[in-house]
């Protein structure tokens, strides 16, 4: 079959100047490193305290006319968008879109260069962007010439079962910038700049001669192999490297819910053949295509590149429409997909669950803006009752409360809106997805669902069931961090705890692979937090695949309470698993995090064998208790979830909150007045 990889283009790129011998003259530029702004503020704060040189580059070197094809080299860094590289007035191409710093390689075609003085220039976008850019080099050899000075075939292997396992291979010189590499042909790869992945564990790569560090890695649930290799001209290097399982995840399927090719969205980079290969590699399991209003069967590109014994994949559909963005699965071959134009949510969810095959819908990235439309701003969500202030439909089941591809400068803010929306009574299911478009930028499956399930044959899993686990809530949420949470050792997550004593032994077990760090953990009640416990970092690990484990003994609330736990620690840096920066940023600080999350455990606490929500208990009392005084007096026996969503309740049936009768009920009701409070504020 034909070569999967990107190679011999102009995105390919070239090691380190410093850290290569070539055979031909590699002649320097311009060796200085520069910081460039197409906006005018800052996008990040590491840009804040430095001088951008200006928005464009532009060098100035003598050269002649070149008869033959050569080669441009450039270093960069933190390129989000559209740079264009243009000599002597003409388009070479575009910087590599990807944040992490790389040598770029650019073809110059024959007589590009003239006698005398050229210019080479870099065109800033129209969006706001900080760069870096520099060591800019040339070389009179051709791309393929220039890259293929030597070579490693490398074999990466499972440490327990000794087969060849599918994998990322990161590649970088050893100052960590991601290298020069290109893969001949008939190899199942996906190539990017500094990084393989290969779907039967072996991959031939052609290097420029130097030093290199070459990682293995198999997404989250496997360890990291790590080997230094140094290539002279003309060497070729055999390298063999061994991955261990880590995190132990029996009965638990990872599943992407959110899962994009270019070849059917056209966006990103990902073939479908491509994607194929990358989800193996990640290591999930039953990944849901769901390419912009098509519907996208992966089956034939998983047999093409022979990884269909790793993963089920799942025909879906994200239904794009300008009101929010929708992902529904599964979807029978050949069906009718919704129409994206609709807008009105009712009409839209009663479309998702008419087309054939659907047994879940979930909610995409509600406070990404498209088209203009921010589905969760303050205009048309209440943050804080769950209440909607535009005509939504809360009838989906599940939201997306990681979305590693599209993440917000506060990523706590989707987790307050989801128990906002548990509190006022909708049962919705966290996940969390990739919303993978590209091999490497975005990595696929770094934000996934564990969906509790049969994982023994993993090219047949029970999809159906799958789903079921999912709308029941039996699911967890993962970005590095996996927490397992019980209450009593036999409740889980999804369960009904009734039968409860007085006092509630909650546990949690934080699975990680050594390469990731737990910093902390958080117990929530109906959205506030109870419990919390900080680990040190770095800390001693208890065993392989445990990042930490907590007890917590809590009384048995006065009434039903939603149980979730949060895990979280410092965000991955290194090349082969980066944590990326939000999507569309509302601040320029950011603090990368890994996180895990567990879908609630839902404590029967008044033992009437049900369970009922805040705005249930609400309800009730503001049916039975028609004066403010006696209102608040009964919430005093309530958390402060119940207090708002009575407040809501008073204020939709007319009450004015701000009122003297309601100040004076609430003066001496201080944790009531305080629910009150916040109401009000976010009515403002």
């Amino acid at each position: 079959m034909r070569c999967l990889a990107a190679s011999l283009t102009a995105l390919l790129l070239i090691g380190a100047a410093s850290e290569t011998t070539v055979a031909a003259e590699l002649r320097t530029l311009d060796a200085r490193r520069y910081d460039l702004r197409s906006g005018t503020n800052a996008e990040w704060e590491e840009f804040a305290a430095s001088q951008p040189l200006g928005r464009r580059l532009d060098v100035t070197f003598e050269a002649r006319i070149n008869p033959s094809e050569h080669t441009l080299f450039i270093w960069q860094d933190e390129v989000r968008q559209d740079w264009r590289v243009e000599l002597n007035g003409r388009r070479l191409g575009s910087l590599h879109l990807m944040e992490a710093p790389l040598d770029f390689a650019l073809r110059i075609p024959p007589r590009a260069l003239r006698d005398g003085s050229n210019v080479l220039s870099i065109i800033p976008p129209r969006e706001n962007d900080d760069i870096r850019i520099g060591d800019i080099r040339l070389t009179s050899e051709a791309l393929d010439v220039a890259l293929d000075q030597s070579g490693v075939e490398v074999e990466v292997i499972d440490l327990d079962s000794r087969a060849p396992l599918p994998c990322r291979l990161t590649i970088t010189t050893t100052n960590g910038t991601l290298a020069a590499l290109f893969t001949p042909t008939n190899q199942f790869v996906a190539t990017r700049p500094g990084v393989v992945y290969t779907g039967d564990g072996r991959a031939v790569v052609r290097l420029a001669a130097g030093g290199y560090v070459i990682s293995a890695t198999r997404g989250f649930e496997y360890g990291l192999a790590v080997t230094n290799v140094t290539l002279a001209h003309g060497q070729r290097r055999t390298v063999q490297l061994q991955l261990r399982r880590e995190v132990a995840t029996p009965g638990l399927i990872s599943c992407d819910t959110h899962v994009h090719t270019f070849t059917h969205s056209r966006h990103g980079d990902a073939t479908v053949e491509e994607r194929a290969i990358t989800l193996a590699g990640e290591g999930i399991e039953l990944p849901i295509l769901t390419d912009h209003d098509v519907a996208v069967d992966l089956q034939p590109a998983a047999l093409a590149t022979r990884t269909q014994a790793h993963f089920t994949s799942v025909i879906g559909d994200e239904v794009t429409t300008r009101v929010g963005h929708f992902n529904i699965f599964p979807v029978i071959p050949g069906a009718r997909l919704p129409s994206n134009l609709e807008t009105n949510w009712t009409t839209l969810l009663d479309s998702f669950r008419a087309t054939p095959g659907v047994q879940v819908v979930v909610f995409n990235h509600p406070r990404n803006t498209h088209q203009g439309f921010q589905p969760f701003a303050r205009t048309n969500f209440n943050r804080v009752t769950g209440e909607a202030r535009w005509p939504f439909d809360f009838r989906f089941d599940a939201m997306e409360l990681v979305n590693s591809s599209a993440q917000q400068s506060d990523w706590t803010s989707v987790l307050h809106d989801w128990f906002a929306l548990w509190n006022a009574g909708h049962r919705v299911t966290a996940v969390g997805s990739s919303d993978g478009h590209d091999v490497s930028r975005y990595i696929v499956g770094q934000g996934r669902t564990y969906l509790e399930g049969d994982d023994t044959k993993l090219d047949s899993l029970d999809v159906p069931a799958a789903g079921r686990s999912l709308k029941q809530g039996r699911a967890y949420v993962s970005m590095g961090l996996l927490p397992i949470m019980t209450v009593n050792d036999l409740f889980r997550v999804g369960d009904l705890a009734t039968n409860l004593s007085s006092t509630l032994a909650v546990k949690v077990e934080v699975r990680a692979p050594s390469w990731i760090e737990c910093q902390r953990v958080e117990l929530f009640a109906n959205g506030a937090r109870i419990a919390e416990t900080n680990f040190p970092t770095p800390m001693q690990r208890l065993s392989t695949g445990v990042a930490g484990r907590v007890e917590w003994k809590i009384p048995r609330p006065k009434h039903d309470v939603a149980l979730v736990v949060v895990a979280t620690g410092p965000g991955a840096s290194a090349p082969h698993w980066p944590i990326p920066k939000p999507y569309q940023p509302s601040s320029p600080s950011w603090v990368g995090r890994v996180i895990g999350v567990a879908n609630p455990i839902r404590l029967d606490a008044d033992g009437d064998g049900r369970f009922s929500s805040a705005r249930d208990y609400a309800t009730t009392m503001a049916t039975d208790i028609s004066d403010a005084g006696r209102l608040v007096r009964a919430l005093d026996n309530f958390d402060e979830a119940v207090a708002i969503q009575a407040a809501a309740l008073a204020r939709r049936k007319g009450s004015d909150l701000s009122s003297a009768e309601w100040k004076n009920a609430l003066a001496t009701h201080p944790s009531v007045q305080r629910a009150f409070e916040k109401v009000r504020a976010e009515d403002r």
